[in-house]
């Protein structure tokens, strides 16, 4: 038992899975450590910028259609709102949903909250919320500012539930408990666990959860061809679709950094198979995936058929896009298990990866289970690569990529993609998740990275012009001088 739904919090990934943010060396002396539970997390003394748990509980409750979200905190932690609306916007085009704008609210703590207590704003800020919307639930995520002070978000949380008579999910996602924010994932999931997804009624025995982002429906067509139904999870559903989260055949993640401890507890308290292999990237693991989700759902002989199928489907434009990349060297940028997935799909291309950085990294996942564990499939399929885990140090970031000069830089996160584009390295930006899965994707990304380096005037000039504000003397150091420590034994 690795999760507790008893419990009002969840333990950080630090405590719960060993996760770190400091590391460089090889991807399989980091795995072989991984798995002998010997991993250190190298400290750095010099850090510039990170990301935040709240941000990330934020994103996967935002979306969710007939809810509303309100963020106890000060304003300026609200600055990620706009960003949240252009995604839900963007999304519902896509799904061909009525557009309407994202359910966000900040209680706004000022100076005189921080000295006197918050609470009273957040029963009132609930009260305006439930009269101005009507949800169906509503979400109170947690700050640094409220988490400092002490707020009982709890007490008016149950206070205001008994009132109104609708879920109302303390979300404790403060950026100080944990370096890994990816934590707020988990704690937005233990929030919706924990009060809105019911016992199952009527099991199902063809809906298959899939815990994603917001990338594009690359699962209908796929899933068609096996009798399922896929059930995008969380972003774009709605409160009644995530009581009945139990009642699924199973549950698939398109990248269990996100998904690790929902498809768990998914699992461990409601029954629903968790989908256990590496991620649906490059072709041994969409076999392997493919597999594992024939067995579950009683597939198996018309998985085989797909496999085959889909293999000569693709079979000649694989070839044809090895040709044209041979030779390319490419370097990756992701979150854990997306940066494996994405080396997969490059090393299926025949293209070097010359270096990859993840923003950080689980030495496990939730379920404990070795087949789901990506960096050692990489390893143990397309051989060692030289891997960095940096929570997203830009200094560290353009020192490595002015080093290596890759004909592509492959990069999740927009923030950082902006390097290499300064850089004059053609620069792919994932936006969509999905877009490299299963074997379609390999031929997606292919496509793509040739278009670009055959295409990369814009950024060639664009550096000719860029005044970077690291200096010479930096850009010729060691990238991990900051870097201290032992990885491990």
């Amino acid at each position: 038992m690795t999760i507790n739904l008893l419990n009002e919090d969840l333990q950080i990934r630090e405590n719960r899975l060993g996760s770190i943010t400091g590391y460089h060396g090889s991807a399989k002396d980091l795995s072989n450590c991984s798995r002998k539970s010997v991993l250190n997390d190298r400290e750095r003394s010099f850090t510039q910028c990170s990301s935040c748990s709240s941000g990330t509980a934020i994103c996967q409750l935002a979306m969710i259609q007939d809810a509303v979200v309100i963020n106890h905190a000060p304003l300026g932690c609200s600055g990620d709102f706009p960003e949240f609306n252009f995604i839900n916007r963007t999304g519902q085009i896509k799904r061909k949903m009525k557009l309407k704008n994202v359910r966000l609210i900040s209680t706004n703590l000022r100076e005189k909250d921080m000295i006197y207590g918050g609470n009273e704003k957040l029963e009132k800020t609930i009260k305006e919320a439930y009269e101005r919307y009507n949800p169906k639930a509503i979400f109170v995520t947690t700050s640094c500012g409220s988490g400092i002070i002490g707020d009982d978000v709890n007490g008016a949380v149950e206070k205001a539930e008994s009132e109104l008579g609708i879920p109302i999910v303390p979300i404790f996602c403060e950026g100080f408990r944990s370096k890994i924010w990816a934590t707020g994932f988990d704690a937005a999931y233990h929030g919706i666990l924990k009060k809105i997804v019911k016992p199952p009624k009527n099991k199902s025995n063809n809906i298959i959860n899939i815990i994603n982002f917001w990338g594009d429906d690359y699962f209908s067509n796929l899933f068609e061809k096996l009798g399922l139904i896929p059930n995008y999870i969380v972003p774009f559903t709605t409160i009644t679709q995530l009581e009945k989260l139990s009642e699924a055949a199973a549950t698939i993640q398109v990248c269990s950094t996100l998904g690790t401890y929902f498809s768990t507890a998914l699992e461990q308290e409601f029954g629903v198979p968790e989908v256990k292999s590496p991620p649906p990237y490059g072709i041994l693991g969409t076999d392997i995936w493919l597999r594992e989700l024939g067995n579950i759902v009683g597939k198996e002989k018309e998985v085989e058929e797909l496999i085959i199928s889909e293999k000569q489907r693709i079979e000649e434009e694989l070839q044809d896009l090895r040709n044209k990349l041979k030779g390319k060297k490419a370097f990756v940028a992701a979150g854990a298990v997306h940066g494996h997935s994405i080396i997969s799909v490059l090393k299926e291309l025949g293209i070097q990866v010359a270096g990859a950085c993840t923003w950080h990294h689980d030495p496990i996942l939730d379920n404990r289970d070795e087949t789901s564990d990506s960096l050692k499939h990489v390893v143990d399929t397309y051989g060692d690569i030289q891997l960095t885990v940096c929570n997203k140090q830009s200094f560290e970031m353009v020192n490595l990529l002015n080093r290596v000069e890759p004909d592509i830089f492959i990069v999740r996160h927009s923030g950082m993609s902006i390097w290499g584009a300064k850089l004059g390295i053609p620069t792919m930006l994932i936006g969509d998740e999905q877009f490299g899965l299963g074997y379609q994707g390999i031929i997606n990304y292919g496509q793509k990275i040739y278009d670009m380096i055959t295409n990369s005037s814009y950024v060639k000039n664009l550096s000719k012009y860029t005044k970077l504000p690291y200096t010479k003397w930096w850009l010729e150091q060691d990238p991990f001088y900051f870097l201290g420590g032992n990885a491990g034994e």
